[in-house]
């Protein structure tokens, strides 16, 4: 999988940078058949902000962004959102739609 880290009116640190390598692989763990992602840092005059962009095999774009006081946790909240969109795949809606019942 090819990864992009970028930032934005700021310079990155990179134990931040190995963090978002981190979260990135864990992602993909749960993502099937990952072709690349991207992890945008930028800084605004008062919050921070990240975007994680996870692009599957499938042509489906992924994208979750946060914002909080530091970028560590930005990272956090865009990993939670993305790790739950990656949890409610195209398996889930599929089978809601077809009307299965879990077992």
């Amino acid at each position: 999988m090819h990864t992009q880290i970028t930032a934005r009116h700021s310079s990155l640190p990179e134990d931040l940078r190995e963090r978002a390598e981190r979260v990135l692989q864990r992602l993909a763990n749960h993502a099937s058949r990952p072709v690349d992602a991207t992890v945008t840092f930028d800084n605004h005059s008062v919050q921070c902000s990240v975007e994680l962009r996870l692009h599957l095999s499938s042509g489906e774009t992924l994208v979750a962004s946060a914002e909080a006081a530091d970028h560590r946790s930005a990272l956090d909240r865009a990993e939670e959102k993305l790790k739950r969109q990656l949890e409610k795949g195209p398996r889930a809606r599929r089978s809601r739609r077809a009307g299965a019942e879990p077992q």
